[in-house]
Protein backbone atom coordinates (compact mmCIF):
# COMPACT_ATOMS: atom_id res chain seq x y z
CA UNK A 1 0.00 0.00 0.00
CA UNK A 2 1.19 3.23 -0.73
CA UNK A 3 -1.67 6.02 -0.80
CA UNK A 4 -3.53 6.86 2.49
CA UNK A 5 -6.97 6.07 0.62
CA UNK A 6 -5.75 2.47 0.87
CA UNK A 7 -5.97 2.73 4.46
CA UNK A 8 -9.62 3.67 4.58
CA UNK A 9 -11.01 0.97 2.06
CA UNK A 10 -14.26 0.17 3.47
CA UNK A 11 -14.19 -3.44 1.65
CA UNK A 12 -10.87 -4.26 3.60
CA UNK A 13 -12.43 -2.97 6.33
CA UNK A 14 -14.98 -5.34 6.23
CA UNK A 15 -12.87 -8.19 5.60
CA UNK A 16 -10.86 -7.32 8.63
CA UNK A 17 -13.84 -7.46 10.62
CA UNK A 18 -14.87 -10.77 9.45
CA UNK A 19 -11.62 -12.03 9.92
CA UNK A 20 -11.77 -10.43 13.77
CA UNK A 21 -14.70 -12.15 14.54
CA UNK A 22 -13.64 -16.12 12.94
CA UNK A 23 -11.12 -15.45 15.16
CA UNK A 24 -12.65 -14.43 18.46
CA UNK A 25 -14.14 -17.19 20.79
CA UNK A 26 -17.12 -16.84 22.19
CA UNK A 27 -16.78 -17.66 25.79
CA UNK A 28 -13.97 -14.92 26.32
CA UNK A 29 -13.51 -11.59 26.12
CA UNK A 30 -10.81 -9.58 25.25
CA UNK A 31 -10.22 -6.29 26.26
CA UNK A 32 -7.47 -4.48 24.34
CA UNK A 33 -6.61 -0.63 25.47
CA UNK A 34 -5.27 1.64 22.65
CA UNK A 35 -2.85 3.69 24.54
CA UNK A 36 -2.82 6.53 22.12
CA UNK A 37 -4.77 9.08 21.85
CA UNK A 38 -4.10 9.18 17.94
CA UNK A 39 -5.77 5.24 17.59
CA UNK A 40 -8.82 6.93 19.96
CA UNK A 41 -9.46 9.76 17.69
CA UNK A 42 -9.68 6.97 14.46
CA UNK A 43 -11.40 4.55 16.42
CA UNK A 44 -14.45 7.15 17.26
CA UNK A 45 -14.03 8.92 13.57
CA UNK A 46 -14.13 5.81 11.70
CA UNK A 47 -16.93 3.86 13.55
CA UNK A 48 -14.20 0.76 14.09
CA UNK A 49 -16.33 -0.03 17.40
CA UNK A 50 -19.47 -0.95 15.23
CA UNK A 51 -17.39 -3.54 13.50
CA UNK A 52 -16.16 -5.48 16.41
CA UNK A 53 -17.61 -8.32 18.20
CA UNK A 54 -19.30 -7.56 21.31
CA UNK A 55 -16.93 -9.58 23.09
CA UNK A 56 -13.76 -7.23 21.98
CA UNK A 57 -13.46 -4.69 24.23
CA UNK A 58 -11.69 -1.01 23.11
CA UNK A 59 -10.53 0.55 26.31
CA UNK A 60 -8.86 4.46 25.89
CA UNK A 61 -5.57 4.85 27.53
CA UNK A 62 -3.57 7.92 28.62
CA UNK A 63 -1.73 8.60 25.84
CA UNK A 64 -3.05 11.67 25.10
CA UNK A 65 -0.46 14.82 25.61
CA UNK A 66 -2.98 17.49 27.25
CA UNK A 67 -4.67 15.02 28.90
CA UNK A 68 -2.20 13.80 31.04
CA UNK A 69 -1.17 16.77 32.46
CA UNK A 70 -1.74 18.18 35.73
CA UNK A 71 -3.48 21.06 36.93
CA UNK A 72 -0.36 22.05 38.77
CA UNK A 73 2.03 22.04 35.69
CA UNK A 74 -0.66 24.66 34.05
CA UNK A 75 -0.93 26.67 36.99
CA UNK A 76 2.80 27.03 36.94
CA UNK A 77 2.89 28.21 33.13
CA UNK A 78 0.06 30.72 34.31
CA UNK A 79 2.90 31.87 37.13
CA UNK A 80 5.63 31.95 34.85
CA UNK A 81 3.52 34.55 32.35
CA UNK A 82 1.74 36.43 35.68
CA UNK A 83 4.26 36.69 38.25
CA UNK A 84 7.61 36.37 36.10
CA UNK A 85 6.15 38.74 33.65
CA UNK A 86 7.84 35.80 30.80
CA UNK A 87 6.36 35.13 27.40
CA UNK A 88 5.35 31.95 27.45
CA UNK A 89 5.00 30.03 24.44
CA UNK A 90 3.34 26.06 24.09
CA UNK A 91 1.49 24.51 21.32
CA UNK A 92 -2.77 25.04 20.50
CA UNK A 93 -3.79 22.54 22.80
CA UNK A 94 -2.13 23.35 26.02
CA UNK A 95 -3.93 26.51 26.14
CA UNK A 96 -6.92 25.33 27.09
CA UNK A 97 -6.67 22.90 29.45
CA UNK A 98 -8.58 24.19 32.60
CA UNK A 99 -6.51 25.01 35.30
CA UNK A 100 -6.94 25.78 38.75
CA UNK A 101 -10.30 28.39 39.38
CA UNK A 102 -11.60 28.02 36.41
CA UNK A 103 -8.54 29.87 34.02
CA UNK A 104 -6.25 28.42 31.22
CA UNK A 105 -3.53 29.80 29.62
CA UNK A 106 -6.05 31.47 27.02
CA UNK A 107 -7.93 33.04 29.21
CA UNK A 108 -4.80 34.43 31.61
CA UNK A 109 -3.83 35.79 27.88
CA UNK A 110 -7.28 37.71 27.42
CA UNK A 111 -6.27 38.91 31.32
CA UNK A 112 -3.05 40.68 29.71
CA UNK A 113 -0.85 37.29 30.30
CA UNK A 114 1.78 37.47 27.45
CA UNK A 115 1.22 33.82 26.36
CA UNK A 116 1.70 32.78 22.49
CA UNK A 117 0.41 29.60 20.61
CA UNK A 118 2.98 28.46 18.31
CA UNK A 119 3.33 25.46 15.62
CA UNK A 120 6.81 25.37 15.90
CA UNK A 121 9.00 25.22 19.28
CA UNK A 122 11.69 26.50 17.34
CA UNK A 123 10.06 29.92 17.05
CA UNK A 124 10.87 30.08 20.66
CA UNK A 125 14.15 30.39 19.95
CA UNK A 126 13.74 33.86 17.21
CA UNK A 127 11.43 35.04 19.49
CA UNK A 128 14.36 34.84 22.18
CA UNK A 129 16.61 36.64 19.83
CA UNK A 130 13.90 39.27 18.86
CA UNK A 131 13.36 39.90 22.01
CA UNK A 132 16.35 40.65 24.32
CA UNK A 133 14.96 42.42 26.95
CA UNK A 134 12.27 39.74 27.68
CA UNK A 135 12.70 36.02 29.40
CA UNK A 136 11.09 33.58 26.86
CA UNK A 137 10.08 30.27 28.62
CA UNK A 138 8.84 27.65 26.07
CA UNK A 139 6.10 25.06 27.90
CA UNK A 140 7.38 22.20 26.48
CA UNK A 141 4.40 19.03 26.76
CA UNK A 142 3.84 15.41 25.20
CA UNK A 143 5.32 11.99 24.90
CA UNK A 144 8.39 11.45 22.92
CA UNK A 145 6.94 12.21 19.91
CA UNK A 146 7.44 16.10 20.61
CA UNK A 147 10.59 15.56 22.74
CA UNK A 148 13.02 15.57 20.19
CA UNK A 149 11.90 18.95 18.69
CA UNK A 150 12.45 20.48 22.26
CA UNK A 151 16.33 18.63 22.97
CA UNK A 152 17.13 20.29 19.87
CA UNK A 153 15.87 23.86 20.57
CA UNK A 154 17.98 23.50 24.19
CA UNK A 155 20.97 22.24 22.16
CA UNK A 156 20.23 25.19 19.57
CA UNK A 157 20.15 27.59 22.51
CA UNK A 158 23.52 26.70 24.16
CA UNK A 159 25.49 27.01 20.74
CA UNK A 160 23.67 30.56 20.42
CA UNK A 161 24.54 31.63 24.12
CA UNK A 162 21.09 32.61 24.89
CA UNK A 163 20.91 34.42 28.03
CA UNK A 164 16.98 35.03 28.20
CA UNK A 165 15.59 31.83 26.80
CA UNK A 166 14.62 28.77 28.78
CA UNK A 167 12.22 25.38 29.07
CA UNK A 168 9.58 24.62 30.87
CA UNK A 169 10.18 20.96 30.49
CA UNK A 170 6.77 18.40 30.72
CA UNK A 171 7.69 15.38 28.86
CA UNK A 172 6.31 12.19 29.45
CA UNK A 173 7.35 8.45 29.00
CA UNK A 174 5.11 6.07 27.33
CA UNK A 175 6.97 2.28 29.06
CA UNK A 176 6.56 3.43 32.67
CA UNK A 177 2.95 4.54 32.12
CA UNK A 178 1.74 1.25 30.49
CA UNK A 179 3.74 -0.60 33.02
CA UNK A 180 1.91 1.37 35.53
CA UNK A 181 -1.09 0.61 34.00
CA UNK A 182 -0.26 -3.32 33.93
CA UNK A 183 0.42 -2.89 37.53
CA UNK A 184 -2.57 -1.35 38.85
CA UNK A 185 -4.26 -4.02 36.53
CA UNK A 186 -2.25 -6.95 37.75
CA UNK A 187 -3.21 -5.45 41.89
CA UNK A 188 -7.15 -5.10 41.09
CA UNK A 189 -6.73 -1.88 42.79
CA UNK A 190 -7.96 0.78 40.43
CA UNK A 191 -6.59 -0.51 37.07
CA UNK A 192 -9.04 -1.90 34.71
CA UNK A 193 -8.85 -5.30 32.89
CA UNK A 194 -5.83 -5.31 30.50
CA UNK A 195 -5.20 -7.86 27.59
CA UNK A 196 -3.12 -6.65 25.23
CA UNK A 197 -1.77 -2.90 23.81
CA UNK A 198 -2.17 -1.30 20.83
CA UNK A 199 1.13 0.37 20.49
CA UNK A 200 1.38 3.95 19.97
CA UNK A 201 2.38 4.79 16.38
CA UNK A 202 4.57 7.99 16.33
CA UNK A 203 6.14 7.43 19.64
CA UNK A 204 7.34 4.58 18.29
CA UNK A 205 8.89 6.28 15.44
CA UNK A 206 11.24 7.41 18.00
CA UNK A 207 11.85 4.59 20.80
CA UNK A 208 11.55 1.86 18.41
CA UNK A 209 9.47 -1.60 19.17
CA UNK A 210 12.28 -2.84 21.23
CA UNK A 211 11.04 -0.52 23.77
CA UNK A 212 8.54 -2.09 25.28
CA UNK A 213 10.06 -6.01 25.47
CA UNK A 214 10.73 -5.40 29.33
CA UNK A 215 6.90 -5.26 30.02
CA UNK A 216 5.71 -7.71 27.69
CA UNK A 217 8.30 -9.87 29.39
CA UNK A 218 7.30 -9.48 32.59
CA UNK A 219 3.51 -8.75 32.47
CA UNK A 220 3.07 -11.52 29.77
CA UNK A 221 0.88 -8.92 27.48
CA UNK A 222 0.72 -8.63 24.51
CA UNK A 223 1.75 -5.49 22.26
CA UNK A 224 0.87 -4.49 18.56
CA UNK A 225 2.18 -1.31 17.18
CA UNK A 226 -0.22 0.35 15.06
CA UNK A 227 -0.48 3.18 12.39
CA UNK A 228 -3.51 5.29 12.92
CA UNK A 229 -5.67 4.54 10.24
CA UNK A 230 -8.17 2.86 10.11
CA UNK A 231 -7.16 -0.37 8.67
CA UNK A 232 -3.82 -0.08 10.60
CA UNK A 233 -5.59 -0.66 13.44
CA UNK A 234 -8.43 -3.24 12.65
CA UNK A 235 -5.22 -5.43 11.44
CA UNK A 236 -3.86 -4.85 14.84
CA UNK A 237 -6.36 -6.10 16.70
CA UNK A 238 -6.79 -9.13 14.78
CA UNK A 239 -3.17 -9.90 15.62
CA UNK A 240 -3.80 -9.15 19.02
CA UNK A 241 -6.92 -11.94 19.00
CA UNK A 242 -4.31 -14.18 17.36
CA UNK A 243 -1.47 -13.91 20.28
CA UNK A 244 -4.07 -13.91 22.70
CA UNK A 245 -5.64 -16.70 21.47
CA UNK A 246 -1.96 -19.01 20.98
CA UNK A 247 -1.43 -17.50 24.70
CA UNK A 248 1.54 -15.92 22.96
CA UNK A 249 2.84 -12.41 24.72
CA UNK A 250 5.01 -10.86 22.04
CA UNK A 251 5.83 -7.16 20.33
CA UNK A 252 4.96 -7.47 16.78
CA UNK A 253 4.72 -4.70 14.71
CA UNK A 254 1.97 -3.64 11.93
CA UNK A 255 3.58 -0.45 11.12
CA UNK A 256 6.53 -1.56 9.53
CA UNK A 257 6.22 1.47 6.87
CA UNK A 258 7.74 3.47 9.82
CA UNK A 259 8.77 1.75 12.55
CA UNK A 260 11.80 -0.18 13.54
CA UNK A 261 13.38 -1.90 16.43
CA UNK A 262 15.93 0.95 17.70
CA UNK A 263 13.88 3.57 16.52
CA UNK A 264 15.45 7.29 15.68
CA UNK A 265 19.14 6.62 16.93
CA UNK A 266 19.74 9.92 16.28
CA UNK A 267 16.83 11.31 18.36
CA UNK A 268 17.28 9.37 21.62
CA UNK A 269 20.97 10.81 21.41
CA UNK A 270 19.44 13.73 21.11
CA UNK A 271 17.44 13.60 24.24
CA UNK A 272 19.74 11.99 26.48
CA UNK A 273 22.42 14.70 25.92
CA UNK A 274 20.55 17.13 27.08
CA UNK A 275 17.11 15.42 29.56
CA UNK A 276 17.32 13.45 31.92
CA UNK A 277 14.57 11.23 33.95
CA UNK A 278 13.01 12.70 36.62
CA UNK A 279 12.96 10.65 39.98
CA UNK A 280 8.81 11.59 39.90
CA UNK A 281 6.04 12.84 38.16
CA UNK A 282 2.77 13.71 38.74
CA UNK A 283 0.01 12.40 35.39
CA UNK A 284 -3.43 13.52 35.75
CA UNK A 285 -5.32 10.13 36.56
CA UNK A 286 -2.51 8.08 36.83
CA UNK A 287 -0.58 9.92 40.19
CA UNK A 288 2.89 9.87 41.01
CA UNK A 289 4.88 7.82 39.07
CA UNK A 290 8.67 7.40 39.60
CA UNK A 291 11.03 7.34 36.63
CA UNK A 292 7.89 8.22 33.84
CA UNK A 293 9.07 11.89 32.70
CA UNK A 294 11.68 14.27 31.91
CA UNK A 295 13.45 17.21 33.14
CA UNK A 296 16.56 18.91 31.45
CA UNK A 297 19.69 17.87 31.97
CA UNK A 298 22.14 18.81 34.67
CA UNK A 299 24.65 19.91 31.61
CA UNK A 300 21.90 22.59 29.96
CA UNK A 301 20.65 23.53 33.72
CA UNK A 302 21.28 27.48 32.77
CA UNK A 303 18.06 26.59 30.27
CA UNK A 304 15.60 24.79 33.48
CA UNK A 305 12.74 27.05 33.98
CA UNK A 306 11.82 25.99 37.02
CA UNK A 307 15.54 26.77 38.27
CA UNK A 308 15.57 29.96 37.11
CA UNK A 309 12.57 31.20 38.19
CA UNK A 310 12.02 29.02 41.46
CA UNK A 311 9.40 26.96 40.38
CA UNK A 312 7.25 25.18 43.12
CA UNK A 313 4.92 22.54 42.13
CA UNK A 314 1.75 22.24 44.26
CA UNK A 315 -0.60 19.49 43.35
CA UNK A 316 -4.18 20.66 42.74
CA UNK A 317 -7.01 18.54 42.94
CA UNK A 318 -9.54 18.34 39.44
CA UNK A 319 -13.00 19.17 39.23
CA UNK A 320 -14.94 17.07 41.48
CA UNK A 321 -17.62 16.22 38.62
CA UNK A 322 -14.86 15.87 36.46
CA UNK A 323 -13.91 11.85 35.48
CA UNK A 324 -11.46 12.70 33.25
CA UNK A 325 -8.78 10.57 35.64
CA UNK A 326 -10.98 7.42 35.85
CA UNK A 327 -11.10 7.49 31.56
CA UNK A 328 -7.12 7.37 31.35
CA UNK A 329 -6.68 4.36 33.74
CA UNK A 330 -9.07 2.71 31.55
CA UNK A 331 -11.79 2.07 34.39
CA UNK A 332 -14.34 4.33 32.59
CA UNK A 333 -15.23 5.56 29.51
CA UNK A 334 -16.91 8.80 28.37
CA UNK A 335 -20.42 8.22 28.76
CA UNK A 336 -20.04 7.30 32.54
CA UNK A 337 -19.34 10.54 33.14
CA UNK A 338 -22.41 12.82 33.98
CA UNK A 339 -21.15 15.65 33.08
CA UNK A 340 -20.23 14.46 29.61
CA UNK A 341 -21.66 16.25 26.87
CA UNK A 342 -23.97 18.49 28.99
CA UNK A 343 -21.75 20.82 31.48
CA UNK A 344 -18.92 19.40 29.52
CA UNK A 345 -18.38 20.15 26.38
CA UNK A 346 -15.41 20.88 23.85
CA UNK A 347 -16.67 24.97 23.90
CA UNK A 348 -16.57 24.77 27.88
CA UNK A 349 -14.47 21.56 29.10
CA UNK A 350 -13.90 20.75 33.03
CA UNK A 351 -11.64 18.53 32.23
CA UNK A 352 -8.60 17.68 29.90
CA UNK A 353 -10.22 14.99 28.24
CA UNK A 354 -12.35 16.98 26.38
CA UNK A 355 -9.98 19.88 25.58
CA UNK A 356 -7.57 17.89 22.64
CA UNK A 357 -8.96 16.09 19.71
CA UNK A 358 -6.70 13.05 21.05
CA UNK A 359 -8.85 13.31 24.70
CA UNK A 360 -10.84 10.34 24.76
CA UNK A 361 -14.12 12.75 26.03
CA UNK A 362 -13.44 14.87 22.75
CA UNK A 363 -13.56 12.13 19.96
CA UNK A 364 -16.61 10.66 21.43
CA UNK A 365 -18.35 14.12 21.23
CA UNK A 366 -17.17 15.15 17.82
CA UNK A 367 -17.37 11.64 16.54
CA UNK A 368 -21.30 11.40 18.08
CA UNK A 369 -20.51 8.71 20.35
CA UNK A 370 -22.34 11.29 23.03
CA UNK A 371 -25.93 10.45 21.15
CA UNK A 372 -25.31 6.86 22.89
CA UNK A 373 -25.59 8.64 26.11
CA UNK A 374 -28.80 10.42 25.45
CA UNK A 375 -30.38 6.85 24.16
CA UNK A 376 -29.12 5.05 27.22
CA UNK A 377 -30.86 7.78 29.44
CA UNK A 378 -34.09 7.34 27.33
CA UNK A 379 -33.83 3.74 27.58
CA UNK A 380 -33.42 3.51 31.35
CA UNK A 381 -36.53 6.28 31.59
CA UNK A 382 -38.68 4.10 29.79
CA UNK A 383 -37.57 0.51 31.25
Amino acid sequence: MKYIDEFRDGALAQQLARAIAREVKAERRYHLMEFCGGHTHAISRYGLIDLLPPNVRMIHGPGCPVCVLPIGRIDSAIELARDHGAMVCTYADTMRVPASGGISLMKAKAQGADIRMLYSCADTLTLAQKHPDRQVVFFAIGFETTTPPTALILKQAKAQGLKNFSVFCNHVLTPPAITHLLTLAEASAEGARLDGFIGPAHVSTVIGSAAYEPFVTRFRKPVVIAGFEPLDVMQAILMLVRQLNEERAEVENEFTRAVTPAGNVKAKALMAETLALRDSFEWRGLGEMPKSALQIHPDYREFDAEVRFGLTYRKVADHKSCQCGAILRGVKTPRECKVFGTACTPDNPLGSCMVSSEGACAAYYTYGRFRDVKRGAAEEANA
